[in-house]
């Protein structure tokens, strides 16, 4: 889990880093400063979710309730909400769609998860790695 804790806060402050590089208004960044934050702080509670089977990755870079906890609705809609702003900035500024931001996040996130975790395929079939 700790692999990928650090692989998350890695691509959290890659997006952050690649939006200030890019000229990001300073009421913009401020706004992606308070996304990270509580991505951060919302991190612990999404892996023990992970970890216990209730939740898992999509293959669109978004979080997806699998079962068992549905009090974990509320947490999945506020990561997938964060995630969708830093997509959506970094299709921006990259002249990319969010779409393919999503996408190759889905792949990072794939690559970087423990073992156990429910990761989505392509075609959109679950696995746990």
């Amino acid at each position: 889990m700790i692999s990928t804790k650090t692989s998350l806060f890695r691509s959290i402050a890659l997006a952050a880093a690649l939006v200030a590089a890019l000229g990001t208004v300073n009421g913009r960044a401020e706004d992606l400063a308070a996304v990270r934050t509580r991505m951060e702080q919302r991190l612990p509670q999404l892996d023990v979710l992970k970890s216990k089977g209730v939740i898992g990755e999509t293959n669109r870079g978004l979080l997806e309730l699998r079962g068992g906890d549905v009090d974990a609705g509320d947490a999945v809609a506020a990561e997938n909400r964060d995630r969708g702003i830093v997509y959506a900035e970094i299709a921006k500024k990259t002249g990319t769609s969010v779409e393919q931001v999503a996408r190759h996040r889905a792949r990072q996130i794939v690559a970087s998860s423990a073992p156990g975790v429910w990761l989505q395929k392509d075609d959109g079939t679950w696995y746990r790695k």
